[in-house]
């Protein structure tokens, strides 16, 4: 369906995506994860044809030019690009005049697309006049009117509501099940939990690649949350023999190479006076690994 052989894209001095190599099979959910700067909205722009690589093949739909299978293909950039002074319908109008379709047509999938996103009681209304949400949800429908069968979208819940975040995922579900591959970038590691496949992206390399259940399989340490009350508890347990310690909300999260480090968190803790806290072994989740990642856990 979509595959990358050592792709990269230079701009001037700037390698923006380096010696890049992954494939996406059809009908998954790819999530392509990694913090800004990473090269993510880069790699969408080349498999798209928006934007050419510097070197590299890119194959998409079994073509080596995206031009040729443009009709195939749906893309959500990052920035809602849309006209504002139109209203919902009209939007979707102008899109499905763009590939082709007549009148009757666009009308009749327009319906039906501004239904399926829950925009349908909204057409009248113009899209400046959207919340974010809705802005996202008429760019996702924008982007159906040629019902296609790989649909990119970059970042596409950023800046949402949660509540309007999972309506959005529970509808990229829905044209999955129906069986369209779907190839989304997502800051959010609760999103990246939800794809088939997810790859880890850091300075325009790929640093890990793999379902969610491979990669928390492959994660290399002991894993501990630990809840106490009180302040400076990294200071605390700094003679610990624990990898790093990570703040996660009221919680922190402790790596370590063994299980034995338990017992010296729990005599840290109380030597310090502390005496109320819960500590326990956990399974890592995708938010874990990604920042093992980021701090060069892959090299």
């Amino acid at each position: 369906m979509i595959s990358l052989t050592n792709v990269t894209k230079q701009f001037g001095t700037l390698t923006a995506v380096d010696n890049l190599s992954l494939g996406v099979k059809a009908g998954t959910i790819f999530g392509l994860v990694g913090p800004d700067g990473a090269g993510k909205t880069t790699t969408i722009r080349m498999i798209t044809g928006i934007m050419a690589q510097t070197s590299g093949e890119i194959k998409l739909l079994g073509s080596l030019d995206a031009e040729k299978v443009k009709e195939q293909i749906g893309y959500v950039p990052q920035k809602f690009s849309l006209y504002g002074d139109l209203t919902v319908m009209e939007n979707i109008q102008v899109m499905g005049a763009l590939y082709g379709a007549d009148k009757e047509r666009v009308e009749e999938l327009g319906t039906n697309i501004l239904a399926f996103t829950n925009l349908l009681p909204f057409k009248d209304r113009l899209a400046d006049n959207l919340s974010g949400g809705m802005k996202q949800k008429l760019a996702l429908a924008a982007g159906l009117m040629h019902r296609p069968k790989v649909f990119f979208l970059d970042e596409p819940t950023t800046g949402v509501d949660p509540v309007s975040r999972r309506e959005f995922w529970q509808m990229l579900y829905r044209l999955n099940k129906e069986g369209m591959t779907i190839f989304v970038s997502t800051p959010y590691m609760d999103e990246a939990e939800l794809c088939s496949e997810v790859a880890f992206m850091s300075q325009g390399r790929i640093v890990a690649l793999g379902t969610p259940a491979r990669l928390k399989a492959d994660y290399p340490f002991r894993l501990f949350e630990l809840k106490a009350e009180g302040k400076q508890l990294k200071h605390i347990l700094a003679d610990c023999p624990l990898i790093d310690v990570n703040a996660f909300g009221d919680r922190y999260h402790l790596v370590a190479e063994s299980p034995e480090v338990r017992p010296k968190v729990e005599a840290a803790l109380q030597a310090a006076g502390i005496t109320r806290f819960s500590l326990q072994e956990i399974s890592p989740s995708l938010e874990d690994i990604f920042v093992h990642l980021a701090e060069g856990g892959a090299s």
